[in-house]
């Protein structure tokens, strides 16, 4: 693989962590075609963030790690998710009520937003919350609770702030990994509490999020298959997934990234 730069070689690390649990200083010198003191920087920056665990050799996840920090997720995968927000923005309508989780995909939807009058956003996004606030005349709902740094998001027992105020037209998420047995998912039961609360007091539930999260490990299920109107990603998602949800009854929204209008070309 060719060298890349410091930014897309920790993400790199980050996911590979994610999926396999750990990492080794060799194999991810000779992947990133780097030295072993340039890896093991890479490790030790990301320790110092709380973000893995460094090991003889090499790397493990962090049992007090989040996903990794979202100035960092919110450029993962970007031009994919500005698509798959473009594509998901015909839906909301100024006037609407809708809820945004704290992902970053959802983020990207918002700023798809901003324009829309007099719309009600429902949100336990920090970020999200902030950008509505100062660039929209959006009215802005937060439920409490307890503030997960790394996320941007509030999480844990936030209460029933929702009873009795009506429904919720729309709400959009973000996933760990889906599952047509479980539906959308979550590896942090506080995050999947958190979703999972606003996804209860919405009519429509729609999963936005880039095609990378295909096949990965969820732990806590946030929304039912039943429950899901939708889903949109990228175009790297397989023919045979989309088949399977579509049989499920939900349709997956592909776009391809290269052609959506914004793209780089």
């Amino acid at each position: 693989m060719a060298s890349v730069d410091e930014f897309a070689r920790q993400q790199a690390i980050l996911l590979e962590i994610d999926s396999s649990g750990s990492v080794t200083v060799k194999d991810l010198s000779g992947r990133f075609s780097v030295s072993t003191v340039t890896i093991r920087k890479d490790l030790e920056s990301l320790e110092r963030r709380s973000m893995l665990r460094r090991v003889r050799g090499g790397a493990v996840a962090a049992g007090t790690a989040d996903e990794g920090a979202f100035e960092m997720r919110i450029r993962y995968s970007r031009e994919a998710k500005e698509a798959i927000a473009r594509q998901a923005e015909p839906l909301v309508r100024s006037g609407d009520v809708i809820a945004l989780d704290a992902s970053t995909t959802c983020f990207y939807l918002a700023q798809e937003l901003l324009d829309l009058r007099n719309l009600v956003v429902i949100t336990n996004g920090m970020r999200t919350a902030t950008l509505f606030m100062e660039q929209s005349n959006a009215m802005v709902l937060m439920p409490g609770g307890v503030l997960r740094r790394s996320a941007g998001s509030m999480v844990g027992p936030i209460g029933d702030v929702l009873a009795g105020r009506g429904r919720i037209d729309r709400g959009f998420f973000g996933v760990k990994g889906i599952s047509v047995d479980h539906g959308m998912m979550e590896n942090s039961i506080e995050e999947a509490d958190a979703k999972r609360y606003l996804a209860t007091a919405c009519d429509e539930i729609y999963g936005l999020f880039d095609s990378s999260k295909v096949g990965r490990f969820g732990l806590h299920s946030f929304a039912p298959t039943e429950k899901i109107t939708g889903m949109f990603t990228d175009e790297g998602i397989g023919p045979d997934v989309v088949s399977e949800w579509a049989l499920a009854g939900v349709p997956i929204h592909t776009v391809d990234v290269s052609t959506a209008p914004g793209s780089a070309r």
